[in-house]
């Protein structure tokens, strides 16, 4: 379990800045097992304006990376992994249920099922109002930072 108090911001463990960070808190932490977070989709995201003009939907795309993301901060917040940089080695069954628009906030919980020096896997879900929106099997090598 981290020690930082949550929730919190997840620059603490991530290097990716906007327009890319792709999540906005973290409320759950259980350090190279588990992460639950939040992304609030205001509205003046970058994408919207092109996906779709007059009915903005958010690419399935990003939110398979904010799962992606949501669990970097699992693996980036066990001090084994400091210094470190997960990078996707791939996805599979990813499954999109419903929209995803401006105004709603999607809750995020990825959990790492395998995980290893050099590589791992994790399944990611992405829920609106407890709704399934997304959900994905995520596969990582973990290298060095610089």
């Amino acid at each position: 379990m981290s020690d930082v108090e949550l929730p919190a911001d997840p620059t603490l463990w991530l290097p990716h800045r906007p327009p890319f960070l792709l999540i906005d808190r973290i409320d759950e932490l259980d350090a190279g097992r588990r992460a639950v977070g939040r992304w609030h989709l205001r509205g003046d995201e970058w994408f919207f304006a092109g996906h779709f003009p007059g009915r903005p939907t958010t690419p399935g795309v990003l939110l398979v990376e904010s799962m992606a993301q949501c669990g970097a901060v699992a693996v980036l917040a066990d001090p084994r992994y400091a210094g470190r940089l997960p990078l996707f080695g791939g996805v599979e069954r990813a499954r999109f249920r419903r929209q995803v628009v401006p105004g709603d906030t999607v809750t995020l919980a990825t959990e790492m099922t395998r995980l290893s020096g050099r590589a791992g896997r994790g399944h990611g879900v992405a829920t609106v109002g407890g709704e399934l929106a997304a959900e994905a099997d995520l596969f990582f090598v973990v290298v060095d930072a610089s």
